[in-house]
């Protein structure tokens, strides 16, 4: 058995965020695939509700750690970059460094990616029946995006969030990026910078190897 089962979704960003950062960290795991709904294979099942109440992907289960059970995309991020990146590799030592990727790594859970997803879910899976309801979601993403942009190219950033390399901020919008494709944005064109970076990111060992199952 892997130290470490990481349980998540072969389309759903949140739990590659989560793999991304094991591999960058060179952990052994094991992926174990959800499906969504209360079939056998799913999330909103008592046997899986007992790993995660929400009946939400992703949750970590340390075996190497008294069983530690983990959910919420974030919380174990957080976890992992504390208790298994002494050399800092992801996350800096320093409180006020730590704050200042903190600062990026949650406007990734609570702004970018909630509103990428109402706009995926909006425009692409309701098939844009509620116009106003798209177009407030993409014009926001749109918006965020601009944010990025400008964070990008700073003076200094080496075309990272912050400290001027990557970062478990970097990597949380990884995945969330990769989906701007389905609500017809083309970063290559429209946002250069974070195209540039996105690709960063993929060219990594470890993110490469992470992404093995996963289904686009």
């Amino acid at each position: 058995m892997a130290p470490l089962t990481l349980y998540s979704h072969k389309v759903g960003p949140n739990g590659w965020k989560v793999a991304q950062v094991l591999c960058e960290l060179g952990l052994e795991y094991e992926t174990i695939f959800k499906e969504f709904g209360d079939g056998e294979n799913g999330m909103k099942t008592p046997e899986f509700e007992a790993i995660n109440p929400n009946g939400r992907i992703p949750a970590l289960v340390d075996h190497s750690n008294n069983e530690l059970t983990i959910w919420e995309s974030g919380a174990i991020i957080l976890y992992l970059v504390k208790k298994y990146d002494p050399e800092h590799k992801l996350y800096p030592a320093t409180l006020e460094e730590q704050a200042l990727v903190d600062t990026w790594f949650f406007y990734q859970m609570t702004g970018f990616g909630p509103y990428l997803g109402q706009a995926v879910f909006f425009k692409v899976l309701e098939g844009n029946k509620n116009v106003a309801a798209s177009e407030r979601y993409v014009a926001e993403t749109h918006r965020m995006l601009k944010v990025l942009t400008k964070q990008l190219t700073r003076e200094g950033s080496n075309g990272w969030l912050v400290l001027g390399k990557l970062t478990i901020a970097d990597l949380s919008f990884l995945q969330w990026v990769r989906f701007l494709y389905k609500i017809g944005i083309d970063i290559s064109t429209e946002y250069p910078a974070v195209h540039e970076w996105k690709e960063s990111m993929l060219s990594r060992p470890g993110v490469q190897k992470s992404t093995e199952g996963e289904v686009w």
